[in-house]
């Protein structure tokens, strides 16, 4: 078979969603293609903010997990093998050096970087031949769209770094590709209460990057020192003070109030069954009586799984409820007014926070023991209103809230990430450029992210696709809640970036290689929802054996598992002609089927454990 010219794609960020993209576009893709990894910041390879050693001291470590890392869903114990058979431990401090990594224990997050940058190489060392990796450092700026051959290819603007010694850069470079995919991480919010200490040596803004950890582990033991937030960034700055004598008294601040919960020890995720929750009222009565049904509801899913789930520790009972309910809840949104769903989110964005993830001891220990000795760690419940410099040349906070409005002076002043979830009010000369030139809208219902499609394509203000442009992580946050009902952390967290690596990839894929063809209507409802047991059989092994192709991850694998694909193809078109159906091309069929697969292979409602065994993925499949 002759393949067309050589296609590109340009994955505009190099951190955990972008490496992960570009592995699965590599481990997926049959013909020549190129894979352009562009990052702005080269020390955030295979890491981003969240992983990067620089900005993660050895104590900073997962809130989840280690069995839970496995880049591959598919393959949940691949994380843990690699950190206990694969990795280079030299350099690792005695804590770590001689540890054994388990699934239910913890990790450094700064191993992150290692273990992506490997599966990264290794993805492109067992690529089909003419697929090739080429890592760019620059930041795009911006992308334009023009058509060339009746199709659309997107322009991308790439501004490189400035030469220390001249002051100027290179000039902007400009890269044609085929398809884009913006994997651009967490953006910056602006902090108006600390609008005039943002550049005082007692304000840390940056507490993952090696000035920040530095100034931490600078600052005198018994200092006093304010913590913007409750959550896990403020978990780990206390807990890496503590960890290191720390002696003065450490006020954590936030208008929630809220704390992390702890897993326990032996904790493995588990998906429950639940009863739906009975918010299905025949209209919407606002939003205090939406909350109202929330509550009485939540107490009757606790009373359940207190009866029939007896097992299930206190500590995760929120998480099991959580999850259960996510299938559920996109109908209920739809219902909530744009402007009742935002006020809710933002209302009660640190509790949904709470509710769906918690952390393992190894980062609450040292803050919640100190905490509950009523001593050291100072829970103040508020929001900061103002951070001013004093003439002793310390910082005073100023927190108004349920209590009387009060003052903390303190030595060091350590503010959280503070996210931007508004696309509207980014930073980013990217994002700008792409909704002013209306490649890109604002996500309309929760104003968080912008507008997709199913398949992670960027749609405009006429809500249709505008660009070969798709996008993994962060900006699709307010379409992972009202499409899936995911909430908190998880809207654009590890597993849901998972999940988007496998969708995007193959998407892509389906647009490029001209092994697939766009069915039309008739054939996509005869294939899969044929009424012929045999169509609808030999369909649904077909499915089976695209999964066991696309999670092959040796050059050799992969070649068996196509060549069984093709010959369950040539089956099942069999099978649809005996049926009386019109025949359909393989490109078609394939089409049809790798959108299944890619399904499958994104399963949420099963554990990534539980999916890996229903999908047969230890063994090889039937190939009758």
């Amino acid at each position: 078979m002759g393949f067309p010219e050589t296609r590109r794609v340009v994955v505009v960020g190099a951190g955990l969603a972008g490496t992960a993209t570009a592995i699965r576009l590599m481990q997926f893709a049959r013909e020549p293609l190129q894979v352009v990894l562009i990052e702005r910041r080269p020390e955030y390879r295979s890491a981003g903010v969240a992983y990067h050693p620089s900005g993660n001291h050895w104590h900073h470590v997962f809130n989840i997990q280690a069995g839970r890392m496995s880049m591959f869903r598919e393959d949940v114990d691949d994380f843990v093998d690699w950190a206990n058979t694969e990795a280079d431990r030299t350099g690792w401090p005695p804590r770590w050096s001689g540890f054994t990594f388990t699934e239910s224990g913890p990790a450094p997050r700064r191993l992150y970087a290692d273990y992506l940058s490997t599966r990264l190489a290794e993805a492109a060392r067992e690529a089909s031949d003419g697929v090739e990796l080429l890592e760019v450092d620059g930041e795009a700026v911006d992308m334009t769209v023009r058509t060339e051959g009746g199709a659309d290819r997107v322009r991308v603007v790439v501004e490189r770094r400035s030469s220390p010694r001249t002051g100027a850069g290179p000039d902007p470079l400009t890269i044609e590709a085929d398809h884009a995919v913006l994997a651009t991480g967490l953006e910056e919010r602006e902090l108006p209460f600390a609008a005039g200490v943002e550049d005082h040596p007692c304000f840390v803004r940056h507490p993952y990057s090696e000035q920040g950890i530095e100034r931490i582990l600078g600052v005198r033991r018994d200092a006093e020192v304010a913590i913007i937030g409750t959550l896990l960034s403020a978990y780990d700055s206390a807990s890496l003070l503590l960890r290191h004598g720390h002696t003065g008294k450490i006020h954590m601040i936030s208008r929630s109030g809220l704390t992390l919960r702890t897993y326990p020890s032996d904790h493995r995720h588990h998906v429950l069954d639940l009863p739906a929750p009975r918010l299905h009222a025949d209209g919407y009565e606002g939003c205090d009586e939406l909350v109202r049904l929330f509550r009485d509801e939540w107490e009757r899913a606790r009373a359940h799984v207190a009866r029939r789930h007896p097992g299930v520790p206190p500590a995760v009972v929120s998480e099991r409820i959580a999850k259960s309910w996510e299938p559920h809840l996109p109908e209920v949104l739809a219902r909530v007014p744009s402007a009742d769903l935002r006020a809710l989110l933002d209302r009660y964005a640190s509790l949904l926070a709470t509710l769906r993830v918690g952390a393992v001891s190894d980062i609450t220990e040292f803050v919640d023991a100190a905490m509950a000795e009523g001593g050291q760690v100072v829970l103040t419940t508020g929001a900061v209103r103002s951070i001013t410099a004093t003439e002793a040349g310390a910082l005073r906070v100023a927190v108004s809230g349920p209590a009387p409005a009060r003052t903390v002076e303190a030595d060091l002043v350590i503010s959280n990430f503070g996210r931007e979830t508004d696309y509207g009010r980014v930073g980013s000369a990217l994002w700008r450029n792409l909704l002013r030139r209306g490649l890109a809208v604002r996500h309309r219902r929760t104003g968080r992210g912008v507008e997709v499609d199913g398949h992670g394509f960027l749609l405009g203000p006429a809500g249709v696709r505008t660009a070969p442009i798709t996008v993994v992580g962060c900006p699709r946050e307010g379409d992972e809640i009202t499409r899936y009902g995911r909430m908190g952390a998880f809207t654009f967290n590890l597993a849901a970036i998972k999940n988007h690596s496998v969708g995007v990839a193959a998407a892509v894929l389906r647009d490029l290689e001209s092994r697939y063809e766009e069915p039309a209507e008739t054939v996509s409802k005869a294939v899969a929802h044929g009424a012929d047991d045999a169509v609808r059989e030999a369909f649904a092994r077909a499915v089976r054996l695209d999964v066991h192709r696309m999670a092959a991850r040796r050059r050799r694998d992969r070649r068996v598992a196509a060549a069984r694909l093709a010959s369950g193809l040539r089956a099942l078109r069999g099978a649809m002609t005996a049926d009386g159906e019109a025949a359909a091309s393989e490109g078609a069929l394939r089409f049809v089927v790798n959108i299944e697969a890619t399904a499958e292979l994104n399963d949420l409602s099963v554990t990534p454990r539980d999916l890996r065994a229903l999908l047969e993925l230890d063994g090889p499949p039937d190939s009758r």
